[in-house]
């Protein structure tokens, strides 16, 4: 008999959650994969916290970023049925609340300042504003820069505010563990 009964999203990927298969084992969850119609995992005791695992803060901008729509629909429909969506953030021990999102650094922003300089012939102590300035007058398109933390955390809260949703985080090693947590205990 198992203490718990998880539903897994079939797009979630078997290569990427081996971890989290493994965790469920020892800790004698059951589980079994089929679609769901919003996030990636859900406990059949409590449909109606469901949680939406992401595997670093770079695909939570992504999400945020480029692929807002289809995550804000998400976001609705979960809402319109009375679900209370987590996302699970798979990043590091040291993001363990929005708060310390706002310090992280977008791993992109240095290879799009190291773009930026290319371009604009220079080396890495010329500011970034400088050399963004000498790109345009050489005629390089240059792109929006990478979100930085503090737009990421706000973005963040407003999704929290408009969608009713909760953000947690966590380091890969404690995926598993989390989710049985959350979807055992609630919130």
């Amino acid at each position: 008999m198992t203490v718990l009964d998880i539903q897994i999203d079939s797009r979630e990927k078997a290569r990427a959650i081996t971890k989290i298969i493994d965790e469920f084992g020892r800790q004698g969850i059951g589980y079994y994969t089929s679609k769901l119609w919003v996030g990636d995992y859900m406990s059949l005791d409590n449909p109606r916290l469901i949680i939406d695992r992401k595997r670093s803060l770079t695909e939570v901008c992504g999400n945020l970023c480029q692929q807002h729509k289809r995550f804000k629909d998400e976001l609705v429909r979960a809402q319109e049925r009375g679900i209370q969506m987590v996302i699970l953030v798979e990043h590091s021990a040291h993001i363990k609340s929005i708060d310390d999102v706002e310090k992280w650094k977008n791993p992109r922003t240095r290879a799009w300042e190291k773009k930026i300089r290319e371009q604009a012939g220079c080396g890495y102590d010329f500011p970034i504003e400088d050399a963004i300035m000498l790109a345009k007058q050489y005629g390089f398109k240059v792109s929006a820069p990478p979100t930085p933390g503090p737009t990421l955390a706000k973005q963040m809260r407003t999704l929290s505010e408009r969608y009713g949703v909760r953000w947690e985080f966590c380091s890969k090693q404690q995926t598993g563990k989390r989710i049985i947590e959350i979807l055992r205990d609630g919130l």
